[in-house]
């Protein structure tokens, strides 16, 4: 019997596996954490790439405006921000001309609480604002022939630094880079039609070709963004690279290490066991979607996944809520999206759409009534879950588990 921690919100569950069935544990080739986060920042910023040195293009006199991740993402702006603000002084600009903006996509305003734990030692130092997707500017019209609207105080900045965190994204094909700018500070109708595109069969976790992502990057043409600092975070949370420079090329850096640490080859399984990755990847089931989106690879037609993801916000976003209340049949509501998009309803068509392919076994704090209305199971633990799945599949079903599910993308050999 194999024994393996699960990570739940702030704590965790353990499955033991029978030794016989289990085909294995999908794990990432992570890089350790740096000895010295704060060192690599300042490595990051003191060599960029594509780009001079922060300090040398911003300028006194300039309103600089820097972009952070939400409470939703685990990138750790509060161990970055100082010496980045740091680095921007350098450069003549002092704090009451810099402003931080909280980048929320279409997810919820941040709490005071919140905003402090984001900041860190910088709350407090710099003027913060939550994005407001309801005071954007046009900035011009991407190639679809869509309107790209973005928060007015980013685009009056005189500069603009992004920041954030790089891993897999199950329909940009990867976090970071100008994604802080499309979605994280753009109007819903822009993040609507943008997100739209995600029926594309190119839309998916570890591509750069896919239209969503191709979209994103067309932003730097239409608004200059100044200036990168992304970091990429092992399953641990710990920084193991900073990256800065260019927007485009200091980006493309971050994705080679995610690359080299998170895509990791399987051959499917009758049941895959995952974890979103426990808290903030789990705060709710629009972020845990992601680890049931990466984990559809690894478990073949007709099998069984079994994800932990304790949801305490439960579905986090009143679109989503909606459409699984409004649900009829699985096949409806799988084809709803491609019908009629709607920004956050698209999670309940995508979760429909795996759900057609295998069983999904959901552990919780969604109230049960609602777990069944988006064609899953609840289920009490994983362990209960897995001796139901062996019950149904039989004494030879191979059990792949994947602890890291948010962060991992299997990528099947068959």
């Amino acid at each position: 019997m194999t024994t393996v921690d699960l990570k739940y919100g702030k704590g965790h569950f353990e499955v033991n596996v029978p030794d016989e069935n289990l085909a294995g544990i999908i794990l990432p080739k992570e890089l350790t954490g740096v000895k010295d986060e704060q060192a690599e920042i300042r490595r990051a910023l003191e060599s960029p790439i594509g780009s001079p040195k922060l300090r040398e293009k911003v300028k006194a006199g300039m309103k600089v405006v820097v972009i952070i991740s939400d409470a939703t993402r685990p990138c750790p702006s509060y161990k970055f921000l100082p010496i980045l603000l740091d680095e921007i002084n350098a450069g003549g600009v002092p704090d009451k001309d810099i402003t931080v903006v909280i980048a929320l996509g279409s997810h919820r305003n941040s709490t005071p609480e919140e905003q402090k734990a984001l900041m860190g030692p910088a709350y407090g130092r710099v003027r913060n604002v939550d994005h407001d997707r309801h005071d954007c500017k046009y900035i011009g019209t991407s190639s679809f022939g869509h309107r790209i609207e973005i928060f007015r105080e980013v685009v009056d900045a005189d500069f603009i630094v992004c920041t954030g965190n790089t891993e897999y994204h199950y329909f940009a094909g990867y976090s970071g880079g100008v994604k802080a700018v499309l979605p994280g500070c753009a109007s819903h109708d822009t993040i609507e039609v943008n997100h739209a595109m995600m029926v594309s069969p190119k839309a998916e976790t570890g591509r750069l070709d896919g239209p969503i992502r191709q979209e994103i990057d067309e932003v730097p043409g239409m608004l200059k963004i100044g200036f990168l600092l992304d970091v990429v975070l092992n399953s641990k949370k710990e920084i193991v690279a900073a990256v800065a420079g260019d927007v485009m090329k200091a980006h493309r850096e971050g994705v080679k290490y995610v690359d080299s640490m998170y895509s990791v080859n399987v051959q499917k399984a009758d049941i895959v066991i995952t974890s979103a990755g426990g808290y903030p990847k789990d705060i709710n089931m629009y972020q845990a979607q992601k680890a049931m989106d990466n984990c559809k690879h690894a478990v073949r037609n007709g099998g069984t996944m079994i994800l932990v993801a304790r949801c305490q916000e439960c579905l986090g976003n009143d679109v989503f809520a909606c459409w699984v209340d409004e649900a009829t049949t699985i096949e409806a509501q799988a084809r709803r999206m491609d019908e009629h998009f709607e920004l956050g309803g698209h999670k309940a068509s995508v979760i429909a759409k795996t759900a057609m392919k295998c069983e999904i076994d959901l552990i919780s704090e969604i109230p049960e009534e609602t777990v069944r209305k988006m064609f899953v199971i609840p289920a009490k633990s994983p362990q209960e879950a897995l001796e139901d799945a062996l019950k149904k599949h039989g004494p030879g079903a191979k059990v792949l588990v994947s602890p890291f599910g948010g962060m991992v993308l299997p990528k099947p050999l068959e």
